[in-house]
């Protein structure tokens, strides 16, 4: 197995990064096997989702609906207000995905991106390992 880790800067409200080009340049050459994609954070998501069109903001918009940054909705509170709710994203938005790999390309669909989803606004440092397990 060999991993690396991608250090991402992210800004000062939540968003959706795009790590398809550095997933699929991280695997190309490998052969078949799987890419192990984790972000070891409390307070982020990784996703496969359409970019471009629209969906990533979609998605950051669900968060906020289904799970509102409010000053005093949430038990956890230290941080920005609602911050409590960034400990939660992870239970919607895994912090781990696996994509198959054959013949050392990644087998998304045709419109599928692999994405790090970030709502906390008080961490702009963020480490994203990929792994690759195969032959």
């Amino acid at each position: 197995m060999e991993t690396i880790e991608l250090t991402m800067t992210t800004g000062s409200r939540t968003e959706v990064v795009d790590l398809t080009t550095e997933a699929a340049e991280f695997v190309r050459g490998r052969g078949d096997g799987l890419l192990s994609v984790f972000v070891p954070h409390a307070t982020a998501g990784l996703a496969i989702i359409e970019v471009g069109a629209g969906s990533d903001r979609d998605l950051l918009a669900a968060i906020e609906e289904v799970l509102p940054a409010v000053e005093g909705k949430w038990a956890h509170r230290h941080g920005s207000p609602g911050h409590g709710r960034d400990h939660v994203v992870p239970a919607f938005v895994s912090p781990s995905l696996t994509v198959p790999v054959v013949d050392g390309a990644l087998t998304l669909g045709t419109w599928q991106s692999i994405v790090l989803v970030d709502t906390n606004v008080d961490n702009h440092a963020r480490t994203v390992r990929l792994s690759f397990l195969g032959g």
